[in-house]
């Protein structure tokens, strides 16, 4: 099922995975997308839901095999809020369902159904591998550990509220890049198994800012991301 996300309904998703986010320091700026063409618009729509149709019964597959009583009925969406540069995102609505969002954008910037199933692959893999989960949980170690500390320093109510939220902020990302190899690797499958190229695929990391190697950053640089993608696809 495919549907549209006008407003921001989720209170808690994973930070986006192929561009990006705003709220991280030193920014890249963006590449603008052209508008595109009604011809262009449908043929990116067309690929779209062919991707979709392809990739999302793998990927419960896939979540039912590796799992135990989690919620494998991914609701595929897109964002059609405007003014955003490419981006796709994992979260879970209000009841725990499994959602993976697209914005028009980034549908509209791949270059290829390989791309595309990719990507999808990689934000279905974030859910299967529970990163969610446990990021929230990182980031409550973190809190509890910073605010322990600055109490026992003598810090103030003020202080130990800033330690905790600093610490939450260190825990949930502390792990943030290793995250995003593990859906690499596993989205790669996914998009193997649905019968794309993820190494074709993974060229879509050659297109965005590359966020380095940066301190608490929370994605790995983009040439370990292909480098991760082609030793995954060569064990397949």
């Amino acid at each position: 099922m495919i549907r549209y996300l006008s407003i921001p309904l989720f209170a808690v998703s994973l930070s986006a995975c192929v561009s990006t986010p705003s709220p991280e320091p030193a920014t890249p700026s963006q590449p603008s997308v052209p508008a595109p063409t009604s011809a262009n618009a449908e043929q990116a729509a067309r690929q779209f839901v062919k991707v979709v149709q392809t990739v999302e019964p793998v990927s419960e597959a896939e979540c039912r095999a590796r799992t135990t009583n989690l919620n494998c009925d991914f609701n595929i969406v897109v964002d059609d809020r405007p003014g955003q540069a490419p981006n796709a995102f994992q979260t879970l609505d209000k009841n725990g369902r499994p959602v993976l969002a697209f914005n028009i954008p980034l549908i509209a910037t791949v270059r290829n159904a390989d791309e595309l199933a990719f990507v999808m692959g990689h934000e279905a893999a974030h859910h299967i591998e529970e990163h969610l989960a446990r990021q929230q949980v990182n980031a409550t170690a973190g809190a509890l550990i910073f605010g322990g500390l600055a109490a026992i320093t003598g810090g103030g109510e003020q202080i130990v509220q800033t330690a905790q939220q600093v610490g939450a902020t260190v825990g949930a990302r502390g792990y943030s890049k290793d995250f995003e190899l593990e859906a690499d690797r596993l989205g790669t499958l996914i998009s193997h198994k649905a019968g794309y190229d993820p190494v074709r695929g993974a060229a879509f990391f050659t297109r965005i800012p590359d966020p380095g190697n940066t301190f608490l950053g929370t994605h790995p640089p983009n040439a370990s991301r292909i480098d991760t993608v082609r030793e995954a696809a060569a064990k397949l």
